[in-house]
């Protein structure tokens, strides 16, 4: 397999279908559907969707059984990033080479087109049971999942500690805790959702899951390392490359994506594109 072929044609997949789902720019209010259109065209790698698409081809199934769950996470990924770039929260003019949101249409528009987003996602993870083969018990444990891991006990509280902790006193287990919060658990539920709406067995929820927090992890702290190397690193928010050094951080690095792709052995060869997304992650440049 040509993988960073696989990844363009699943990224090609998923834009289209993002395109078909959100409201057109022209439709009223067209202010807040140009800002929901503008950030989710702002040049992002789509890795939760594919992993949803990736996860699903493990159970055979195709990406129409899935696409519309998948980019209802994306867009709920979305949310959380135009919120997360608010000047009340990390006060960020530029995401991904361009004006954050609520530089060009402005905080209140930018709010509400994040907040429009997150309702767009929910409302995409149901109109997953359209789907004839997907069991509506399926999107109900779907839905109650999401709800769980975008929450205040995981991703919405990791945002609460990133802007809450101290970075001086905080010890790898704080860090860790935190990253499993605010990146690791939309990447789970990214993967349980592929697996959850293909019929998984529980112990195959249970090594994905492991999987999904390994390479949660390791996202997150490749993130911090490029922010320094980059230069764009935060010195009052956590970052575990800051606080133990690039050296420590590339070791961690690359023991989690071990880790990750080790549990997924249950599968024997069948899960060698989810290997193939770990490597991928571990070596990407932003």
């Amino acid at each position: 397999m040509n993988f960073k072929k696989y990844l363009e044609n699943k990224k090609n997949i998923i834009d289209k279908a993002l395109d078909e789902y959100l409201p057109s720019e022209e439709k009223s209010p067209s202010i807040i559907h140009k800002a929901m259109r503008y950030s989710v065209f702002g040049g992002g790698k789509r890795i939760r969707p594919i992993l949803t698409l990736a996860t699903a081809e493990l159970f055979k199934k195709d990406a129409e059984s899935v696409i519309k769950a998948a980019c209802g996470i994306e867009l709920i990924h979305t949310f959380s990033l135009i919120h997360d770039d608010l000047p009340c929260i990390d006060n960020d003019d530029f995401r991904r080479g361009r004006p954050s949101s609520h530089k060009v249409f402005g905080e209140a528009i930018a709010l509400l087109a994040g907040d429009a987003l997150l309702v767009s996602g929910f409302d995409l993870i149901i109109r997953n049971s359209e789907v004839k083969e997907i069991k509506k018990q399926s999107i109900l444990k779907l839905i109650k999942e999401t709800s769980s891991h975008i929450g205040t006990e995981n991703m919405l509280g990791g945002q609460v500690e990133d802007i809450t902790l101290n970075n001086r006193d905080i010890t790898k287990a704080d860090l860790i805790k935190l990253y499993m919060k605010k990146t690791a658990a939309l990447i789970c539920l990214s993967i349980r959702a592929g697996a959850i709406l293909s019929g998984a067995k529980q112990s195959h929820l249970k090594a994905l899951t492991k999987y999904g927090e390994n390479i949660g992890l390791a996202f997150q702290i490749i993130d911090d390392m490029l922010d320094i190397m980059q230069d764009q690193r935060d010195t009052g928010k956590p970052n575990y490359a800051n606080k133990f050094g690039i050296k420590e951080s590339k070791s961690e690095c690359e023991k989690l994506i071990k880790e990750a792709k080790d549990s997924l052995k249950i599968f024997d060869k069948k899960a060698e594109t989810l290997k193939n997304l770990a490597d991928y992650l571990l070596t990407r440049k932003r």
